[in-house]
C-alpha cells in the first residue's frame, strides 16, 4: 500500500472514531437513555452515523496528507540535477623571463643552428646518387662555421653591449642571413635531385651551393 492508501485508511478511522466520539457525548448527555431498551442496535445506529459523518472528512483529509506526503518522498528520492560539465584545462601562460642582453647572442646562434638543422634533413630526404654525395660533403662543412658563430657569441657575451651596432652583434647577424641563404639554395638543389638531373646540371647547380656555403671569417 502507497502513502496515499495509508493515508486514506488512517484519515477514514481518524475521522470516523472522531465522529463516533462526537456522538457518543451528544448521546450520553442528551435526555434519556437512548441505549434502552434495545443497546446493540443503538450501538450499531450510533456507529453507522459515526462512519457516515466521520469517514467522507476523514477520507478526504487523509487523501490531502496522502498525496503531499508521496510528493515529499518523490523529491527526496529523485536523483540531482546533472552538474554541468567542466569547463576545459586551460593552463597558466609559461613564465618568460625578462629579455637580457645574453639573449642576443643565445638568438643568433639558434637561428644559425637551426638553418643546419634543417639543411641536413632536407640533405637525409634527397634520393640516393653521387650528386647528393657530393651534396653531403657541401653541407656537413657547416658545423665547423657553426663552430665559429659560437666562438664569436662568447666573444660579444664577455664584452658586453649588444645593440645594433655593435660589430660584434653585426658580424652575427650578417653570419645568420648567410645561413638562411643557404638553407634556401639547398632546397633548391635538392628539390632539382628529385627531377633526375642530368649530370652537368647536377655538378653546375653543386659548384654553385659549394661558393654560397658562409664563411663567418671571410
Amino acid at each position: 500500500m502507497g502513502h496515499v492508501g495509508r493515508s486514506v485508511a488512517a484519515g477514514a478511522l481518524i475521522g470516523t472514531g472522531a465522529a463516533l466520539a462526537l456522538v457518543l457525548l451528544v448521546l450520553f448527555n442528551a435526555p434519556g437513555d437512548y441505549f434502552q431498551p434495545n443497546p446493540v442496535t443503538s450501538s450499531i445506529a450510533a456507529l453507522v452515523v459515526s462512519v457516515v459523518l466521520g469517514g467522507p472528512p476523514g477520507l478526504i483529509g487523509g487523501a490531502v496528507v496522502g498525496v503531499v506526503r508521496r510528493s515529499r518522498a518523490a523529491a527526496l528520492a529523485a536523483p540531482p540535477a546533472p552538474r554541468p560539465p567542466s569547463p576545459p584545462f586551460q593552463p597558466l601562460p609559461s613564465y618568460r623571463p625578462p629579455v637580457t642582453h645574453d639573449d642576443v647572442w643565445a638568438v643568433l646562434v639558434a637561428s644559425c643552428e637551426q638553418s643546419a638543422r634543417r639543411v641536413a634533413e632536407a640533405v637525409a630526404a634527397v634520393p640516393p646518387s653521387p650528386a647528393k654525395d657530393w651534396m653531403v660533403q657541401i653541407t656537413g662543412r657547416l658545423e665547423p662555421e657553426l663552430e665559429r658563430v659560437r666562438g664569436v657569441a662568447r666573444l660579444g657575451r664577455a664584452l658586453g653591449g649588444s645593440d645594433e651596432n655593435n660589430p660584434v652583434r653585426q658580424r652575427l647577424v650578417a653570419a645568420r642571413r648567410d645561413f638562411a641563404a643557404f638553407e634556401a639554395e639547398v632546397g633548391r638543389i635538392a628539390l632539382t635531385m628529385f627531377d633526375g638531373p642530368d649530370l652537368a646540371r647536377a655538378r653546375t647547380d653543386l659548384e654553385y651551393l659549394e661558393q654560397q656555403l658562409p664563411h663567418l671569417t671571410t
